[in-house]
């Protein structure tokens, strides 16, 4: 069944209903890929989630964003799986955490848009391997995620996971046992 996208644009229910039946797999498809390579996983509700967010994406404001497609420059299918890719990839930032609870207290992480002064914590020499440091740099400093730290150390991501981990719990103990 071909889709009108300017039947679409009016707000025919029918060719809406069409619609949806059509892209629903597409959407889905290109949202767990996403989520699966980026954070790892990819929960059922999580995807359902953003699938429904696609299509609101595509209705918000009159139909902005579906009236921008462009049928010369990409096909529905794969113009679809990008806006899909980036409400993905939007709803992973969103749960980045922009800080990390060390017990009672909290590291700020800044944001990269508001330039605030860095904070610097005096780590003694020898409470972390060069591998621990080397991981909670890349994590807090550079902002990278465990499997962009796992591509560029040749390592699973999963390992990265563990050693941040392992870091922190030290760190934890550290700052615990000296009652700052």
């Amino acid at each position: 069944m071909e889709i009108n996208t300017a039947r679409l644009v009016r707000g025919d229910k029918a060719e809406w209903d069409a619609f949806v039946d059509r892209f629903s797999p597409v959407i889905y498809s290109a949202v767990k890929r996403t989520l699966l390579a980026h954070a790892g996983e990819a929960n059922e509700d999580d995807s359902r989630d953003l699938m429904q967010k696609v299509f609101v994406r595509l209705v918000k404001d009159e139909f902005k964003l579906l009236k921008s497609y462009d049928p010369s420059r990409a096909s529905l299918v794969t113009w679809l799986s990008l806006i899909s890719r980036s409400a993905s990839i939007d709803f992973l930032r969103r749960l980045s955490p922009r800080t990390v609870s060390i017990d009672e207290g909290a590291l700020e992480i800044s944001d990269p848009q508001t330039p605030t002064p860095s904070l610097h914590i005096d780590i003694p020499s020898g409470l972390l391997s060069p591998r621990q440091k080397l991981v909670l740099h890349l994590v807090f400093d550079k902002e990278m995620s465990s499997g962009e730290i796992a591509g560029l150390l040749g390592i699973e991501e999963q390992t990265v996971r563990s050693i941040n981990h392992k870091a922190l719990k030290k760190l934890r103990k550290f700052f615990k046992d000296e009652k700052i």
